[in-house]
């Protein structure tokens, strides 16, 4: 069993933002932080105080995240970008809005004061005395702090405040992940301030001091427990006044965090098993399964379970038998051809998506160049006499300037151009098309010809298909090159018309140049003889598209699964570590990546026949590097083990803050089941005798920062998930169940409410139903609570008798109230694999106390308080990723035994 979130954003539009420019205007784009790091940038929209974006992004988070903030910033070309606000969602926030929020929300000033990050490693101990108990607060080490300086670090240093009393650490300079182990004291007195508190602060020589967080701690909860050992999250201060509400402009959004609780894969059978039989039925089928579904979803939750089962039976293998159904399905309900696949129905939302998840490379290889050209080339292009503006053209000469017919004429001859390239570029696509496309297309074409085989309908089929390809798939992307991932900006307003008529074009060709098309804008008529020739074209086109049999899609599947198919690749400027000399920016080699299932390769250019490999298996983490390190926060690294085992790193630059975090999603992604990913890694290099992130010169130790594997971006190329997949259906199946039962109760004339059918039958809805309540089961005997807000290692800790053992140097027993042989193997091995930990082992004292008692002894300098506890993080980190599989295993070992 697993638990999910994932955060579906939509960043709208801003209105009403302050002017940050002397022009009297912003150039204002947006960054998406999650818990402050950075994973999303839109672009950038040049002056303009009411910009809008509309993009849509999907990240999948690990439960624990914390917030959700969206900076609006000022892009300047010479300085720093300014800061204009933001917008914060807390996790709570967002749990508690089923339906998540959308509407307008009002940017705040941003305080230095609540821009806090990070965790600080504490030891608290209540000490008994003879003159009365002292409060001992042992300041060990921090991780993650907000760099503060230019040069991308921080010098903290803490201050802890007790009872009026207030000590200092010494100040660690450049390092946002220092180690102090320093300990400090103070008497408790009766009647003292029960709260004691920790601050960090980033040491400036000749400014103020920066505030880099604060823990508050309960001295009388301490006073129970004794001793408390954790990391803890740093909180902000106390905000000062800020501006009046609304001052800083608003922010449209929609927002909403899912959480999923996805059951092992076992539990999901039933309901899959139940799906594809309806499939593999057809139409023939007792129960109609799909249009019931289809019947009972609202239009507004109809392309997410559309997507959600276009996976599922992808993942089957049942893609094009499912899209085959709802051709059926659709062509059985409809009776005026002019309307086909024109509403929102589950077979025009299941087909865009199939698109989308199979066809994105094909739309590239088509389009890519033709987009490029065009944003490249930045003519004025417009047909539409009343839109005309001369000014915006310039001079055809040195002393006319173009008349209105010109431009006209000129404006012509580029769509003519651009068109043309596309049509030809599309007809030589036939074998590069994906067959499962091909064979989709090619049921499609079949069934509308047999449901309107008469002449006069010659060209429906036709149209069948351009509907989806060129209407629903090309012409989108042609208008929004940037949400297809063709172009990384968004155009301006003068490639983004020549865009919108290009698209225009692509539509009257996908609607077989029909008069009703061709009455809507007279103004089009100059491009008709390139639109009537296209139209030749793309029947041409489709006739071989759809003139695929079972050998040639066989033959097609075969080639394909011998090739691994890339699931990312792209210039990237690497440097992998030799041991030797300085790292520096220069030290880069600009070469082609690419990514598959197997591995990371890279070489000179895409056509190397020489290239090197980094074996996908190999890969122990994929993390980002801090930005002192190189002096840019788009480096990333990836940490791999060669074939003799021994571990390497490569550092990978990337040019923006977006293309860091999709490699990084990617690499993920693909890694996330290797055995031995790393719990921690170091953020920083190592230069010299020392790592740059926390000052530690052994360079095999553990890592001073917890490695993020879970943080991606979802992407149309994503490795499919089928019990996620199955997991979303069942919820939304679980959400109309009313709905499932009032159907049901319809079909079969059963007037007892809320009754389902006893025996297997074969009543499908009926079975659906027992699946659903079997499911609900299921869920309910889950683990009860609520989502956790972070693993908290100190109320972990608080459980755990820690004692000194007097008979061997430098060690404790820690004994866990637990008779656990495999949590005292795990931990044992875990502790192993520390080279500073001397010994760790573990024993049963007798087999009624239910306990069992882990030794560590460490080297001088290294506490065994602190090996265990760096043990206990890692297996947290590492087991997360086995929980579902582990559990599995677990039962059904347990299912054997019985």
């Amino acid at each position: 069993m697993a638990k999910r979130s994932s955060l579906s954003i939509r960043i709208v539009e801003g209105k009403n933002l302050p002017a940050k420019d002397i022009n009297g205007s912003s150039d204002p784009y947006c960054i998406v932080k999650v818990d402050n790091e950075p994973i999303i940038r839109t672009a950038t929209v040049w002056k303009t105080l009411c910009p809008f974006w509309g993009e849509e992004y999907q990240v999948h988070l690990p439960p624990t995240f914390h917030a959700v903030a969206f900076y609006v910033m000022d892009e300047d070309a010479l300085s720093r970008d300014d800061v204009i606000g933001k917008v914060c969602f807390t996790r709570d926030t967002l749990a508690s809005l089923p339906k998540g929020f959308t509407g307008w929300a009002h940017l705040a000033e941003v305080d230095p004061n609540e821009e806090v990050q990070g965790e600080i490693h504490l030891r608290l101990e209540v000490v008994p005395g003879t003159r009365g108990s002292r409060l001992r607060c042992s300041v060990l080490e921090a991780r993650d702090l907000a760099p503060k300086d230019r040069n991308g670090a921080s010098d903290p240093f803490v201050r802890v405040h007790y009872n009026g009393r207030t000590q200092e650490t010494t100040v660690v300079k450049k390092s946002c992940y220092p180690r102090w182990n320093e300990t400090f004291e103070f008497e408790l007195e009766e009647g003292a301030a029960e709260a004691l508190c920790i601050e960090a602060w980033d040491w400036d020589l000749v400014s103020r001091n920066d505030f880099l967080g604060k823990v508050v701690v309960n001295v009388q909860r301490l006073y129970a427990a004794r001793q408390e050992e954790g990391w803890f999250r740093l909180q902000p201060d106390q905000s000062k006044s800020q501006r009046g509400e609304g001052s800083l402009g608003s922010l449209q959004l929609e927002v909403r965090l899912r959480d999923e609780t996805v059951l092992p894969s076992r539990c999901y059978q039933p309901l899959v098993q139940l799906l594809c039989r309806e499939v593999k039925l057809g139409t023939q089928g007792p129960g109609q399964l799909i249009p019931i579904i289809e019947e009972t979803t609202s239009t507004d939750r109809r392309q997410e379970v559309a997507t959600n089962l276009l996976k599922l039976f992808l993942g089957q293998g049942l893609a094009k038998d499912f899209l085959d159904l709802l051709f059926q399905l659709e062509l059985g309900r409809t009776s005026e051809a002019n309307t086909l696949f024109r509403s929102n129905s589950l077979a025009s939302k299941s087909m865009e998506s199939f698109l989308k998840v199979v066809g994105m490379r094909y739309l590239h290889g088509v389009l890519g160049p033709i987009i490029d050209r065009v944003f490249e080339e930045k003519k004025y292009v417009e047909l539409d006499p009343s839109k005309v503006e001369v000014k915006d053209v310039g001079c055809s000469g040195l002393h006319r300037p173009q008349t209105e017919a010109e431009v006209l004429e000129q404006s012509a001859q580029t769509l003519r151009a651009h068109l043309g390239a596309l049509l030809s570029a599309l007809c030589r696509s036939v074998r590069a098309c994906p067959a499962v496309i091909r064979v989709t297309f090619r049921q499609l074409f079949r069934r509308v010809r047999e449901r309107f085989p008469s002449a006069q309908y010659e060209n429906v089929p036709f149209i069948a298909v351009t509907s989806f390809l060129c209407l629903r798939f090309f012409s989108p992307a042609i208008m929004s090159p940037k949400l297809f991932h063709l172009r990384e900006r968004h155009a301006d307003a003068r490639t983004s018309r020549t865009l919108l008529l290009l698209a225009k074009a692509v539509q009257n060709v996908g609607n077989m140049d029909t008069p009703v098309s061709r009455a809507k804008e007279a103004w089009m008529e100059p491009l008709q003889p390139t639109v009537r020739q296209g139209v030749a074209q793309l029947k041409d086109f489709i006739t071989k598209l759809v003139d695929i049999e079972e050998k040639e899609e066989l033959d097609l599947q075969r080639t394909l699964s011998l090739q691994a198919p890339p699931v990312k690749e792209g210039t990237l400027f690497i440097h992998r570590t030799k041991g030797k000399g300085p790292l520096t920016s220069s030290s880069f080699k600009k070469l082609h990546f690419s990514l598959t299932t197997e591995a990371l390769s890279f070489a000179k250019t895409p056509s190397s026949k020489k290239s090197t490999l980094i074996k996908l298996a190999n890969i122990r983490a994929a993390e980002k590097v801090e930005e002192k390190s190189f002096g840019s926060s788009h480096v990333m690294q990836v940490i791999y083990t060669d074939d003799a085992g021994h571990p390497q790193t490569a550092y990978l630059q990337c040019k923006c803050m977006n293309e860091l975090n999709q490699w990084l999603s990617a690499l993920r992604k693909v890694s996330v089941n290797n055995p031995g990913l790393l719990g921690a890694y170091h953020p920083g290099v190592f230069r010299g005798d020392k790592w740059s992130c926390c000052h530690q010169k052994d360079k095999t130790g553990r890592g001073c920062d917890k490695t993020r594997a879970r943080v991606t971006l979802q992407e149309w190329n994503d490795p499919l998930d089928q019990d996620l997949e199955a997991q979303l259906i069942c919820r939304h199946l679980l959400g109309v169940e009313d709905l499932l039962r009032e159907k049901h109760r319809e079909l079969s004339g059963d007037t007892e409410a809320g009754t389902v059918p006893a025996g297997p039958g074969t009543d499908p809805l009926a079975q659906l139903l027992q699946v659903l309540q079997d499911l609900r089961g299921a869920h309910s005997s889950s683990p009860p609570g609520p989502w956790p807000s972070e693993p908290s290692h100190l109320l972990e800790l608080q459980t755990i008798t820690i004692n000194k053992d007097t008979k061997v140097p430098n060690a404790c027993l820690f004994t866990i109230n637990k008779e656990d042989h495999t949590l005292g193997n795990i931990i044992k091995s875990q502790l192993l694999k520390d080279p500073q930990v001397l010994f760790a082992g573990y024993k049963v004292p007798h087999p009624l106390e239910h306990k069992i008692i882990i030794r560590v002894q460490t080297t001088p300098d290294y506490s065994p308080q602190e090996a265990f506890t760096n043990a206990i993080t890692d297996l947290i980190s590492e087991l997360s990723l086995l929980e579902e599989r582990f559990r599995v295993a677990i039962k059904d070992k347990q299912e054997g035994i019985e």
